[in-house]
């Protein structure tokens, strides 16, 4: 019996002498797994013309016991690993890829010989497959940036998110009311494209950007660069994070923030000097040629001064909010130990205030794990 071409894996393929000629070669190595052999075997009726309409759909909320594919369809393939399932299936006239997710999403992907056919195909896969997914305001879809050895990657994941008014007693009153006005925003008030969160560590910097991820999210999407340093200093990685594939409706204006944490090296006043051109790539992203036509805001956080900050970055009209996040100040402090412990003991409160990580650990009752240096005698071991 003679196996089809969905079948089999063609190293080198060459089409039909009545197709427009088209060659093509898959190197294998021990990097690839399954669902690349998968993925090219789907490819392959596409590429030798056999199949040359192709349609796809992503599926959300898909049911457990959803099939995704038609009743004769027939399994010639598949692969399960930590996070995705896939499976390749064919029929007459079409070939199938399946690839589901374990956040209950999937990708569908047909081709066939005609795209009547094709499309036919992926409503039988879609049909009742989804279920409305429960609202949860707390849960936010954030995006990961990072570069990699094969270009730069996008890794979106789900993470929780508290809303402003249940963090918003964890900030002293002045940034707070600074803060309140930034959540408050919409597409339509935007000015400066740099948003600069400044201050020590453990005031609720990022606390805050998260809380902004979830008042924001019904026009800007959240980004944050795991490696900002490799960013600004690697073109091709920057132009495919500023200007990428909008992945939204061209009729509904989306927003994007790419929020990069504790960049101090790239915005102090020495930037010129020790970053080379990230200075002047991030400043040229804000409000330079890149970033026009672009809907992009930067948040960056960072633990210096604001007078060591370097002046481009501060000047007037380029930064939409420019927050100093610092301790609470002793009342405020108090207050906030008051509320949240309220009969229990509480921790003094020193002349600087505390900072919000240092309330929080009071109120959890967090014991710190750690090691007391031991003086040695002049006798040294024994």
């Amino acid at each position: 019996m003679t196996s089809t071409p969905q079948e089999r894996l063609r190293l080198v393929g060459r089409e039909e002498p009545a197709a427009p000629a088209l060659s093509w070669v898959m190197n294998l190595d021990d990097s690839d797994s399954p669902r690349d052999i998968i993925d090219a075997l789907f490819l392959a009726p596409y590429l030798s013309g056999e199949q040359p309409h192709a349609v796809a759909v992503e599926l959300e909320g898909v049911k457990p016991d959803a099939p995704l594919q038609p009743q004769d369809a027939r399994v010639v393939r598949a692969s399960d690993d930590e996070s995705t399932k896939a499976t390749l299936s064919v029929g007459d006239g079409w070939t199938l890829r399946v690839v589901r997710r374990t956040n209950g999403n999937a990708m569908v992907d047909v081709c066939a010989v005609t795209d009547e056919l094709a499309r036919t195909v992926l409503e039988m896969c879609s049909a009742d497959a989804t279920v409305e997914p429960e609202v949860d305001d707390s849960q936010v879809s954030m995006g990961f940036w990072h570069n990699s050895a094969h270009g730069p990657q996008r890794r979106e994941r789900t993470i929780s998110a508290d809303a402003w008014a249940q963090v918003e007693g964890n900030y002293g009153t002045d940034v707070g009311a600074a803060i309140r006005k930034l959540m408050a925003l919409r597409a339509e008030d935007v000015s400066g494209r740099l948003l600069l969160l400044h201050g020590p560590p453990g005031t609720g910097k990022t606390s805050a950007l998260r809380a902004l991820a979830r008042e924001w999210s019904q026009w800007c999407q959240v980004d944050c660069v795991l490696d900002p340093e490799v960013l600004f200093a690697t073109p091709g990685y920057l132009m495919e994070v500023a200007i990428g594939v909008d992945t939204y409706d061209q009729n509904k204006r989306r927003w994007r923030l790419l929020v990069l944490e504790d960049c101090d090296e790239l915005i102090r006043g020495s930037a010129k000097e020790s970053t080379g051109q990230g200075l002047s790539r991030l400043l040229n992203l804000t409000d330079g040629m890149l970033g026009q036509g672009r809907d992009v805001l930067v948040a960056i956080t960072t633990n210096e001064n604001l007078s060591r900050l370097h002046p481009a970055v501060v000047r007037p009209g380029r930064c939409l909010a420019q927050l100093e996040v610092g301790p609470l100040a002793p009342a405020e402090a108090s207050a906030w130990l008051e509320r949240e412990l309220g009969d229990r003991p509480k921790p003094a409160v020193g002349p600087d205030g505390m900072t919000l990580a240092e309330l929080i650990e009071a109120r959890e009752e967090r014991t710190r794990i750690q090691s007391t240096p031991v003086e040695f005698s002049n006798a040294g071991y024994l």
